[in-house]
């Protein structure tokens, strides 16, 4: 890892779905690859306790978890992959369902190791499981910001708007941003966003739904997929790989109108908080 300046407003922002199978775990290795490209020191935390971790998708098998951190064995920095497309993974999903059940020793503890990180790093990209699970939502929940990823399939949209509603219900999250994966047009993605968009005002009131763009269909996807590689990497000129850069540029424009909630302590103290 490179040392970096550190500062008070390093992104926290999870990428979340309310089904598996809408490509979310591609949309975060692809986003960090972009982002990287952008000048930006970038950070995975796998937190996806599903089949579609991070570390599968890029070929890594990595030898420490957080496991290891939690038990003493590991510093955080020493199970920190340095990933070959020049961002970064921490491969937590292993010991991800313990966060919840840490003494309150080892929660402090992880908390200063988590607050050491953030002279390394510019954002912290978290791919959360599917569904509604606690975990699911706590990640969510102590995120700055929150990335919806929904398809046209109709069980994406239903079960998207079901992540949207615990989030604004129980944990009293009001903002959202929505991207739209595999979408064959442009007007498809915008009409997918819109109906999602429809149904959160009709039954949940007032919400904030940003639209932040959307990744075209494309067969360069699952053949990049298939070799364990970023398509941004593998095929920078895809129409996918475009997609993914215009959706980080969009991420990064948005960042001067942010009020940043705290660092990367304050997200720590969200999430084992509960």
């Amino acid at each position: 890892m490179r040392v970096g300046d550190g500062q008070a407003g390093l992104r926290v922002i999870s990428v979340t779905s309310g089904k598996g199978g809408v490509g979310k775990t591609s949309v975060v290795a692809n986003l960090a690859l972009a982002l990287t490209r952008m000048g930006n020191r970038v950070l995975i935390l796998d937190a996806d306790l599903g089949l579609g971790n991070v570390d599968v998708l890029l070929g890594l098998n990595p030898r420490y978890t957080i496991q290891h951190v939690f038990s003493g064995e590991k510093k955080l920095q020493e199970i920190i992959i340095n990933v070959p497309a020049g961002f970064h993974l921490l491969p937590a999903a292993s010991g991800i369902q313990e966060l919840t059940d840490l003494s309150q020793s080892q929660r402090m503890f992880l908390l200063d190791e988590f607050d050491a990180l953030q002279k390394f790093f510019d954002i912290l990209l978290i791919d959360t499981g599917a569904g509604i699970s606690s975990n699911v939502m706590y990640f969510n929940f102590a995120a700055m910001e929150k990335v919806v990823v929904i398809t046209n399939e109709p069980a994406s949209l239903t079960d998207a708007y079901a992540v949207i509603k615990i989030l604004s219900k129980k944990y009293k999250q009001k903002k959202f941003m929505v991207l739209v994966n595999a979408a064959k047009t442009k007007s498809e993605a915008n009409g997918i966003y819109k109906h999602l968009c429809l149904v959160v005002d009709r039954f949940l009131g007032s919400l904030s739904l940003d639209y932040l763009g959307w990744i075209p269909y494309d067969e360069h996807v699952p053949k990049a997929v298939r070799q364990q590689q970023p398509v941004v990497d593998l095929y920078p000129l895809s129409k996918a790989s475009k997609g993914f850069m215009e959706v980080a540029e969009r991420l990064m424009a948005r960042q001067e109108n942010l009020d940043f909630e705290g660092d990367i302590k304050f997200f720590w103290q969200r999430l084992l908080s509960h």
